[in-house]
């Protein structure tokens, strides 16, 4: 198994707890939420059961039975609510038989709570009034809906208020989790294309294990992407429907999002996108942050309250870039476009995404892993105090009193730095030290991925972030 050492750890650790355990494990589709469950435990489940994506009560409730049948249990009735479901999974529990911890296991758990279904107060009583007094179970619930997770278990203000004993965010992988799993899987690929794969799919390893070796990676692309019957071709659709109740509202601002690389405050996007500025609004954006897709950060100098909105998810940039629309689309589309000003643009914008995921790894680069810090973007619109534009997509304050201010490059070769483009980065860096009044030390960084060509402009560099240091293990949290 690949990478989570320390989420294998702190299940693994749950067999020798003296309580009973109520862990939960949330995270993105496809980021290996059930895999790690059941490598953690080896399979060794003493009752199993999956939600029903879009299943009504009753089948949710029939399914549930079949898995108490599965699992050993006689006589098992025709469920008509929760809970009589969890009565019966008391039964079950309560006749089991052996002396080792009892591990149940339930997947993709948001799905099975459907309107008007008391399923979490049911599953409340089961946990509060028998399940907890237990020293034998160990309970792992599971799902790809985060946002469900976070408001019904660990912000929940009824009876499962601080019950959870084990909380697990699963994060996708990186770059040097990626090249790993690649390995494991007898396929290599050279820096360019693990750059180009990761900013196509990120970091999920589902995704990844699709590649087919011998098969070069736009050969790859192409069949799981732009094939009519690809793997990910109808990925996209489902991926925001298994995620969200109404996730029609979600798209809005994840398109719009798309059209604005720099971001955007939640008026100006709620706007934009036709989406209620009220509850409704704020939450499907929170649900996104939750969920991984986007980004809320601050600018540099600005309040918290005029925080803005960025797309960060690859896959979703590369399937609204290239996939999104054709109904007929060029079965060879990426190797027929690789080197295409489309690609090439959209290159760019993607790398910047890679760094933003990367930003541990960048830290160490920087030799400033244990230095507290704050990322930041920042942008400046002309006027009488600076009256040339600037905009600096990543600024890394530390407190130390030195800001790094990031240039991200994707290119196939070195870098260079010419006449006209030291002139911006100087216009640049006067317009953030004039406009900011900041009193640190500005330090001009680059993060390439084929490093920056030395000549007689590249002087104005104060520190480089490699493709090798991306790839690099990061630093322990």
């Amino acid at each position: 198994m690949v990478g989570r050492i320390r989420e294998r750890q702190e299940l693994e650790a749950s067999l020798s707890a003296d309580e009973a355990q109520l862990i939960a494990v949330c995270g993105r589709r496809r980021v290996g939420k059930t895999y790690l469950v059941r490598e953690s435990f080896h399979g060794k489940f003493f009752f199993e059961h999956a939600g029903i994506m879009h299943g009504t009560m009753f089948e949710q409730l029939a399914e549930f039975a079949d898995s108490l049948r599965r699992a050993g249990l006689k006589d098992v009735p025709e469920l008509g609510g929760w809970r009589e479901a969890f009565n019966e999974l008391e039964r079950l529990i309560a006749t089991g038989r052996g002396k080792g911890k009892k591990v149940v296991f339930i997947d993709e758990m948001p799905w099975m709570d459907t309107p008007k279904s008391g399923f979490l107060k049911a599953f409340e009583v089961f946990w509060n009034g028998w399940c907890s007094g237990r020293k034998d179970v160990v309970f792992v619930i599971c799902g790809s809906a985060t946002s469900w997770i976070v408001k019904k278990v660990f912000r929940n203000k009824g009876g499962l208020y601080n019950r959870a004993t084990g909380r697990i965010f699963l994060e996708p992988f990186t770059l040097s989790e990626c090249r790993e799993l690649m390995e494991s899987r007898g396929i290599e690929l050279g820096d360019d294309d693990l750059a180009e794969a990761y900013m196509i799919f990120g970091g999920v390893p589902y995704y990844w294990t699709l590649l087919t070796k011998g098969r070069s990676l736009a050969q790859n692309i192409d069949q799981l992407c732009f094939a009519a019957k690809g793997k990910l071709r109808q990925e996209f659709g489902e991926l925001y429907a298994s995620l969200f109740e109404n996730g029609g509202m979600h798209l809005k601002l994840i398109q719009e999002l798309a059209r604005h690389k720099n971001g955007m405050t939640q008026k100006e996007l709620l706007a934009a996108a036709g989406v209620s500025s009220g509850g409704n609004g704020k939450r499907y954006l929170e649900e996104l942050e939750q969920s991984g897709f986007v980004r809320k950060f601050t600018s540099y100098g600005k309040r918290k309250r005029d925080s803005q909105y960025q797309l960060i998810d690859c896959f979703t940039l590369f399937h609204l870039k290239f996939i999104g629309g054709e109904s007929n689309p060029d079965e060879q589309y990426w190797q027929h476009s690789v080197n295409s000003p489309k690609v090439n643009a959209w290159r760019g914008l993607a790398f910047e995404r890679v760094c933003f995921w990367h930003v541990r790894q960048i830290k160490k680069a920087l030799g400033v892993s244990g230095v507290v810090t704050q990322v930041y973007c920042w942008r400046h619109v002309a006027d009488d105090v600076y009256p040339v534009g600037a905009q600096i997509d990543m600024l890394i304050e530390r407190a130390d009193h030195v800001v790094n201010v990031c240039e991200m490059k994707f290119s196939a070769r070195p870098f260079s730095i010419d006449k006209d483009y030291l002139e911006r980065l100087k216009s640049k860096m006067g317009a953030f030290e004039q406009v900011t009044k900041t009193r640190s030390a500005i330090h001009l960084t680059f993060v390439t991925t084929a490093g920056l060509l030395q000549n007689k402009y590249s002087g104005i560099v104060q520190s480089e972030v490699t493709f090798d240091d991306l790839i690099a293990a990061p630093p322990a949290r």
